[in-house]
């Protein structure tokens, strides 16, 4: 039983800084990309970053220049370094590893930017 547990999130001020990490307990094969989604209350669940199995990656415009998405292989584990953070930037952040055969989903953590 594959589990993703994240870590992380949290309260900060705008401008300030925070470092999600997103570890995968369990054998996972074939995976084609690690991300992370986030969900802001009333909204949809956007894409936030993407990160392929080769390192190619993927930015929401609204977070390029101040996220950094990075992965390692090894430990099957997947990174988010937010700066700049801003109070739009408040929802819960969902782990995401996606696979040829699954897609697997972490619980979510809650980062919370205050102005």
């Amino acid at each position: 039983q594959v589990q993703l547990v994240e870590s992380g999130g949290g309260l900060v001020q705008a401008g300030g800084s925070l470092r999600l990490s997103c570890a995968a307990s369990g054998s996972i094969f074939g995976i084609k990309t690690m991300g992370w989604y986030r969900q802001a209350p009333g909204k949809q669940r956007e894409k936030v970053a993407v990160i392929t199995s080769s390192g190619s990656t993927n930015y929401a415009d609204s977070v390029k220049g101040r996220f950094t998405i990075s992965r390692d292989n090894a430990k099957n584990t997947v990174y988010l370094q937010m700066n700049s953070l801003k109070p739009e930037d408040t929802a819960v952040y969902y782990c995401n590893i996606d696979t040829y055969w699954d897609d697997y989903w972490g619980q979510g953590t809650q980062v919370t930017v205050s102005s």
